[in-house]
């Protein structure tokens, strides 16, 4: 059994991705990061960051005491090599999946997040900043449309690259991009959304960059963006 510390975002959808993919047995344990419940002690024991997802895997393969787990990159590795499966074993083809896990991880994601940020959730529009990200966002999604241009998945056959990245192209409306200027990007995409682990993972799970009839409280904007060094209190 893997506990799966999570709250519907790109970054934990994409470890939802895996284990439905997998098949692995796990349980949800809900994280609400709107109300502050990444801040919790028995939370923070897990995750240091104070951010979602987070794992503990109560049977490693190694056996002995669970592993505990952070960020959603070093997740989706100790995953695939927990089953091997989703990441190949032979050294060209591992060195292929990892380094577009990192470009994910270091480029997509946070290029992506902020492009939502200041598209959606900041309480004031910075045209500099929207500029910024949507042309950045842009740029991303190009690099990916071209090496999705003679091959069907990122890496070849599907694996954590594509599980990583697909999550942060889910909010492309709300990050101000056009699939349709994207064809090879497209047609990755709407391949894996027809896949029955993505429909279970996203079944009933909002875009958590859609615009909202319903604008975010200024407690939960001060939760999610207005943390500084100092520790927050429990």
């Amino acid at each position: 059994m893997i506990d799966l510390y999570y709250w519907g975002t790109p970054n934990g959808l994409k470890a939802r991705l895996f284990l439905e993919e997998a098949g692995l047995e796990y349980r949800i344990v809900p994280i609400n990061i709107g109300k502050g419940e990444q801040f919790a002690p028995e939370f923070l024991k897990i995750a240091p960051n104070n951010r979602i997802p987070a794992i503990v895997d109560h049977a490693p393969s190694s056996g002995g005491e669970p592993i505990s787990l952070f960020e959603s990159g070093a997740i989706l590795l100790y995953l695939a090599e927990k089953i091997g499966r989703f990441i190949p074993s032979e050294i060209r083809g591992r060195a292929d999946v990892v380094q577009w896990l990192f470009w994910q991880m270091s480029g997509l994601g946070p290029m992506a997040g902020q492009n939502g940020h200041f598209n959606v959730y900041a309480p004031e529009k910075v045209p500099y900043a929207i500029d910024r990200y949507i042309k950045e966002t842009a740029r991303l999604y190009g690099v990916l449309d071209r090496r999705l241009a003679d091959r069907e998945f990122i890496a070849g056959e599907y694996s954590i690259a594509d599980i990583a990245c697909y999550p942060w192209i889910v909010p492309h409306v709300a990050h101000k991009q056009n699939l349709d200027d994207f064809a090879n990007l497209k047609r990755w995409f709407e391949t894996i959304r027809a896949r029955p682990a993505t429909v279970r993972s996203y079944a009933e799970t909002a875009d958590a960059y859609a615009p909202s009839s319903t604008p975010m409280s200024e407690e939960s904007r001060k939760i999610l963006f207005g943390q500084s060094a100092a520790p927050k209190q429990a």
